[in-house]
């Protein structure tokens, strides 16, 4: 394994090669040895720098490796580069992934995201399987070699499986959302649970609801979203769903591939943010999730953080008193300046079912808090900047737009907000349910 350590990046390059083993592993790769090299960016022609690549072809002898892992996403030619130098396969963290997903993907439809998240990544790397078939002659017109013509060839081919696959998902997307449309008809808040790849989602769903979801201590146990209906303490019913994991440099790839898996998250009233609060890595951990939320454009959605696994922090044979007895303000100076992204903490084990109850009343609570917003569309000239700004702080916007003469957000305010906007905010057709769930507008 080789990684570059470059300024400012969020996770240390050993965290990083760590995490890379463990899904080299999960695809039944040995690893045999690592290697760092730190610089101000990746070289372009060969991603590492020279006295590096010499280092690697050294340890060849001893180490008797076969495969280079690279910890980071290789340009075409980079990885052709490495190949020819290197004289062995190079494969690099976004590949390696996809790889991981292939093994994972149980259902039709996950296997079809994966294949063209495959396709789409091995498309620009043709060009170096047929080098050995390379045009014949120079210059003139009409000298199209073999090479050539099958490198076409498979890149129509490639083309049409990639147009069939996005025809195949968008028929599944259609039917999903038809799906939707009728769970929206008989009205149940959606909690989501998002989170950390192994960070223990599926197995707090499997405790909470008594599914029998796969749950497993790998990375990427489970891939296909799973969604059971569970009653609150308050006699509530909800909709749970567990979604695919996240990690660290999650190929853009995967995220435009299962995109409609993640629009799950998109129906959430809550989003149920699960932390391996015992990991090394929690807090990066936690950056990677939110930012990966927030290219999801749901980082507005009101949220839970369960810090979880909280009975590893006990000695064993511990008991629910020994847990009940652990401060939450310890466990939060713990994850130092990352507890200020722990949104509603809550202290539990899901395997043990220990904090649950807490957990769920506290789910509870913030889908009633939800229940009282209104759905208005506010139209504040550009002289009252001070709603607009009051309106990001205390509603939830949904759409913003510019006209000649306002700043127009279409959102939601809570119910006791409403007269701070007048005369400037009017309500609209779609209604907030006192059950959390929302109506969509017809405008």
């Amino acid at each position: 394994m080789v990684a570059v350590e470059l300024p400012n990046q969020e996770w240390a390059a050993a965290d990083s090669l760590e995490e890379l083993a463990r899904l080299a592993e999960t695809v039944d790769v040995e690893v045999v040895g690592s290697v760092t090299q730190k610089l101000p960016h990746p070289h372009a022609g060969t991603y590492f720098g020279t006295g590096k690549l010499e280092e690697i072809k050294a340890r060849r002898e001893d180490l008797e490796y076969d495969m280079v892992l690279v910890d980071g996403d290789l340009t075409p030619a980079q990885q052709r580069n490495l190949e020819r130098q290197l004289d062995v396969k190079v494969i690099d963290r976004t590949a390696l992934i996809l790889d991981v997903f292939a093994r994972r993907a149980a259902t039709h439809e996950g296997r079809l995201q994966v294949e063209l998240a495959q396709l789409e990544y091995r498309l620009p790397r043709l060009t170096g399987l047929w080098t050995h078939l390379s045009r014949q002659g120079v210059g003139g017109v009409g000298l199209r070699g073999p090479g050539e013509t099958q490198l076409e060839s498979d890149r129509r081919e490639l083309g049409k499986r990639i147009t069939h696959i996005k025809r195949e998902l968008t028929e599944v997307h259609r039917h999903r959302q038809l799906y939707r449309d009728r769970r929206r008809s008989v009205p149940v808040p959606v909690v989501a649970l998002v989170g950390y790849t192994n960070a223990g989602k599926s197995t707090l769903l499997n405790t909470i609801t008594g599914a029998n979801v796969m749950a497993e201590d790998k990375l990427f146990a489970t891939l296909d979203p799973t969604t059971r209906r569970t009653v609150m303490p308050g006699g509530r019913e909800v909709l749970l769903t567990d979604t695919v994991g996240f990690i660290n440099n999650l190929p853009t790839l995967l995220i435009a591939a299962f995109r409609a898996t993640l629009e799950e998250i998109n129906e959430a009233t809550v989003l149920l943010h699960v932390v391996d609060a015992t990991h090394p890595n929690a807090a990066e951990q936690m950056t990677t999730v939110l930012a990966v939320l927030e290219e999801l454009g749901v980082d507005d959605r009101p949220m839970i953080t369960a810090l979880n696994k909280m009975d590893r922090l006990l000695p064993e044979g511990a008991t629910r008193e020994d847990f009940d007895a652990i401060r939450l303000s310890s466990v939060l100076d713990g994850l130092g300046d990352a507890a200020a992204l722990a949104t509603n903490p809550v202290l539990i084990s899901g395997g043990r079912g220990w904090g649950l109850d807490h957990l769920l009343r506290e789910v509870e609570r913030i889908i009633q808090v939800e229940a009282e917003y209104v759905p208005v569309v506010l139209r504040a000239p550009y002289s009252r900047g001070d709603l607009v700004d009051r309106f990001h702080r205390a509603g939830r916007v949904e759409l913003v737009e510019h006209t000649d003469e306002a700043t127009v957000i279409t959102g939601w305010v809570p119910s006791a907000e409403f007269g701070q906007y007048e005369p400037h905010l009017t309500k609209r057709e779609d209604r907030v349910g006192t059950d959390g769930s929302r109506a969509e507008a017809s405008r």
